[in-house]
């Protein structure tokens, strides 16, 4: 089976090299960008493109792994006929490939990825959708090859689950951030968090993220909570944020005890 894959960014990357792992054949890599196209291409001993007119007709899968914005676009110049036609987006209906082939469908990694740091694709769970019964069995193969952990969702519920990896990943590490920035600009190693955000970490593995809720707003303990907000008196946004935060927590609990 030959794959071609559009796009070069971090999922186009780790997924180009779990295929080489897996036996695929990539043929070729296309980005607008040729150097970005070579670096991925030599890699995977790929043939790099940079003009869409120049994707080949040949080809078994079609994987777009672009911006959301930017999928119709690159759909719309291919010429596939009944070619399988993926793209890789956590957020963006399937049915947005359904004029371009007869044969479409998702690959959604669910994982963080940089292509700076190595991944295990084996660990990584995917999202699958299907147009029909023999794009399904095709991707299905395909997937099976790269990872055990496959799950089929409709677009809707995938949207979902895009979201709360938003709030679960996104968010938790922009706050990781402002810990960053805080403690730096107060000389205090934001290091010493690591066990704690480890630990935290581990915790919901086996247990519902309510559950093991801890801190000042869960106790409900506002003489805490307003000396935090007074250490944020010259950092409007980040004391906005805990206030909105706290108060939630402050809300869930006095909820739950009722």
């Amino acid at each position: 089976m030959e794959v071609v894959i559009l796009g070069s960014g971090n999922v186009a990357t780790h997924l180009a090299y779990a295929l080489k792992k897996a036996e695929y054949h990539v043929k070729q890599v296309f980005s607008r960008q040729y150097e970005h196209a070579r670096q991925l291409a030599d890699g995977i001993g790929a043939e790099p493109v940079d003009q869409l007119q120049h994707i080949t007709t040949e080809a078994d899968v079609y994987i777009i792994a672009v911006k959301d914005e930017s999928i119709q676009e690159v759909a719309s110049s291919l010429r596939l006929r009944n070619k399988i036609l993926l793209h890789t987006s956590g957020s963006t209906d399937m049915d947005v490939l359904r004029p371009f082939s007869t044969s479409y469908g998702v690959l959604y990694p669910l994982q963080t990825i940089s292509k700076e740091v190595e991944l295990d694709f084996s660990k990584i769970p995917l999202i699958l959708e299907f147009s029909d019964q023999r794009t399904k069995e095709m991707m299905m193969n395909l997937a099976f090859k790269l990872s055990p952990l496959i799950y089929e969702y409709n677009s809707e519920q995938r949207r979902c689950l895009h979201l709360g990896a938003v709030f679960a990943c996104n968010f938790s590490n922009f706050l990781y951030t402002i810990s960053y920035d805080f403690l730096k600009g107060k000389e205090v190693d934001f290091s010493l968090l690591k066990p704690l955000i480890m630990e935290t970490a581990a915790k919901i593995q086996d247990h519902i993220p309510k559950d093991i809720q801890t801190g000042p707003a869960v106790r409900n303990d506002q003489n805490t909570i307003q000396k935090h907000m007074a250490l944020l008196e010259h950092y409007p946004a980040w004391k906005n944020i805990y206030q909105v935060l706290s108060n939630e927590i402050v809300q869930t609990y006095a909820a739950k005890e009722e």
